[in-house]
């Protein structure tokens, strides 16, 4: 029997970062609501372009074909109204993607619905919308702009997370603003053993990895079956910090099948290898890859996002 929906993984997904609308978003710009309505009941059978999101979420929905009880789902919560978001579906339709469920908000942000949902994250494109969502309290991420590559034969979905203000709180990224690296490395072995409460995406970290778990169990029934998650957690710290790193993840039963501390090496260098399907990070100036190619998210929570306090 399928989870009910508060037992699943669910994604909420804005047709924003779902599919390339940056053409239709040009016509309600510079002709207003009325004529991006016609625009799109003029086209609703032309199946939009791929959005910067997509491969993440077909190769996410793939996890449902590998266990019976599909414990994950995605939801569209859009700006649309219902009339606007039909080619939006059809889209849906043809790509074969299991979304089900949406709402259209008929220009008002959705981000207020995370709940009834019970959505762990939310994807958009829209940065008022992820940036309210975050003060809100609720996990939301602002896809940027970049080439999509979506390789139809390949099902694995590799996942790319920060650690400090993206799975966990920012306590030790506050020390470092303030204090510098000194002063942060002192702090953390000082708690060492203390875990860091979760942060934005801590929910969805902790789900994902119970996916993998369920694939482990899988594959020691069945040698031939190949897992189809990885998940990484790439981080700017090294040692001594990285200890606080493996205590929390310890405290929350979870791990990551690749864990980096780069010690402030360029976090392209190890993305360019590990090629992932979506990369979070609540710091703007470590979202860049050789020519766009990799799915960035920006997470906007935290001391990193706050404005900085004028000086003389």
């Amino acid at each position: 029997m399928p989870f009910q929906i508060e037992n699943k993984l669910v994604i909420a997904v804005a047709s924003s970062a779902l599919f390339d609308l940056s053409e239709s978003h040009q016509v309600y710009l510079d002709q207003g609501p009325d004529e991006y309505r016609k625009y799109q009941e003029a086209r609703l059978d032309q199946v939009l372009g791929k959005g910067v999101a997509f491969p993440f979420i077909r190769r996410f929905l793939n996890i449902n074909r590998c266990f019976p009880q599909a414990p994950v789902e995605v939801v569209l919560l859009s700006r649309n109204s219902p009339e606007t978001g039909l080619r939006v579906m059809r889209s849906i339709a043809q790509y074969g993607l299991d979304i089900t469920r949406a709402a259209f908000m008929t220009g008002k942000s959705p981000y207020e619905y995370l709940p009834a949902f019970n959505a762990s994250l939310f994807l958009s494109a829209h940065e008022e919308d992820v940036r309210n969502a975050i003060d809100a309290g609720y996990s939301a991420g602002l896809v940027l702009p970049s080439t999509v590559a979506d390789e139809d034969e390949d099902i694995e979905l590799r996942v790319a997370f920060d650690f400090d203000g993206v799975l966990a709180d920012d306590e030790s990224e506050a020390v470092f603003k303030s204090d510098g690296l000194d002063q942060f490395h002192a702090h953390e072995r000082e708690h060492i053993e203390r875990p860091h409460s979760p942060g934005p995406l801590a929910d969805m970290f902790q789900k994902l990895a119970l996916m993998q778990r369920l694939e482990e169990r899988r594959a020691k029934r069945d040698p031939n079956y190949k897992p189809v998650l990885r998940i990484a957690i790439i981080t700017a710290r090294s040692a001594p910090s990285h200890e606080r790193v493996v205590t929390t993840l310890k405290s929350w039963g979870v791990s990551a099948n690749e864990t980096f501390f780069l010690g402030g090496m360029t976090k392209a260098r190890v993305l360019s290898v590990f090629k992932p399907h979506i990369f979070f990070d609540d710091q703007l100036s470590h979202l860049r890859s050789e020519g766009g190619t990799i799915p960035m998210v920006h997470v906007p929570f935290g001391v990193a996002n706050r404005p900085a306090r004028g000086g003389s």
